[in-house]
């Protein structure tokens, strides 16, 4: 597994990471042994990065993650979390107190003194732009309450305007084959201000998975049912934003065009991870098959696949099927 910089941090983490907000509620039901094993399975993988937050599960996955880490010899495991979603996500509640008392928690649960990396988790614009809001993360950087800070981000605006912070470290954004706003500027911007960027929903909330078909149902709890529309938070992290059916269709055409042997989950994923000015990919995996198949599609990215034919075909299906009603909206 390659194992890249962490912006000046001094840290490297795998090229492809895990996100583990399936081991909250949000994707139906993981036993804890089951996220246990999935964690470890990553683990002796090669995967060196755990993307969480405190609000998946209400601290179930922190917790889990945090079991985790003290039962095993594992090392070099940076934890990302996130934090800014158990109030309102309104400007006024982005204060340096508030920011304590939330990552306090997170600590407990993680088990440690000082968070590896800490992440806005999606917070309004104002809350990016103001200059207050770095200042308490600096502060907290300061104090030893957090070791880093960096960002996850809905829109293209939000990033640049994130990217101009001196102490930025790091950059979450969505980014697949049916989100390609990312390559204009962001990417490139990244890259020049030595920022890491953890590509979120790589594989479009499983429609990337190849699997789907326009009858494929999910739990009424997943999602993928009640946040269809934006109904309980942005839309674009269901899916991608991309309406099911033509999401169905644009992976059923990237699927058929790949060589017998490799999958379109591991197309998706060494593909993204071989773009220029991304750290790592971050996808989730609820069973110990999905996690060692995931951390296996770094073997694409060093050769065996041919990278460049598929960002051609990604372009191509993006721009005919998805660009006219995706570009503009984020």
């Amino acid at each position: 597994m390659q194992q890249r910089p962490l912006s000046r941090t001094g840290r490297e983490v795998s090229a492809i990471g895990l996100g583990t907000w399936q081991l909250g509620p949000d994707w139906g039901g993981v036993s804890e042994d089951e996220a246990l094993s999935v964690l470890a399975a990553s683990a002796d993988a090669g995967v060196t990065l755990f993307d969480t937050a405190d609000v998946y599960g209400d601290g179930r996955s922190e917790e889990i993650i945090g079991t985790f880490l003290r039962s095993t010899d594992a090392t070099g495991i940076t934890v990302a979390t996130k934090m800014g979603r158990r109030e309102d996500q309104v400007p006024e509640n982005y204060t340096i107190e508030n920011f304590r008392g939330w990552l306090d928690r997170s600590r407990r649960l993680l088990g440690t003194d000082t968070l590896d990396l800490v992440q806005l988790h999606c917070p309004p614009s104002a809350v990016i732009d103001d200059d207050a809001t770095w200042d308490a993360l600096d502060q907290l950087v300061s104090d030893g309450v957090i070791a880093a800070y960096g960002a996850s981000v809905e829109t293209m605006d939000q990033a640049l305007s994130a990217l101009q912070r001196p102490n930025l470290t790091n950059l979450q954004i969505i980014f697949n084959p049916f989100r390609l706003k990312p390559l204009d500027e962001v990417l490139p911007l990244a890259a020049e201000k030595n920022v890491a960027v953890l590509a979120r929903v790589p594989l479009a909330s499983g429609l990337l998975s190849g699997k789907y078909t326009r009858d494929t149902t999910f739990d009424k709890d997943d999602h993928r049912t009640y946040n269809r529309n934006g109904e309980a938070f942005d839309k674009g992290e269901t899916f991608s934003g991309v309406p099911f059916d033509e999401g169905v269709a644009a992976a059923d055409e990237l699927k058929n065009a790949l060589p017998e042997g490799v999958t379109l989950p591991a197309a998706t994923l060494a593909w993204i991870a071989s773009r220029e000015g991304i750290t790592s990919v971050i996808p989730g995996a609820r069973s110990v098959q999905q996690a060692t198949a995931n951390a296996a599609a770094a073997d694409l990215i060093d050769g065996g696949f041919d990278l460049a034919a598929f960002d051609t075909l990604v372009r191509d299906v993006y721009d005919r099927r998805l660009r006219a009603e995706i570009h503009p909206q984020w």
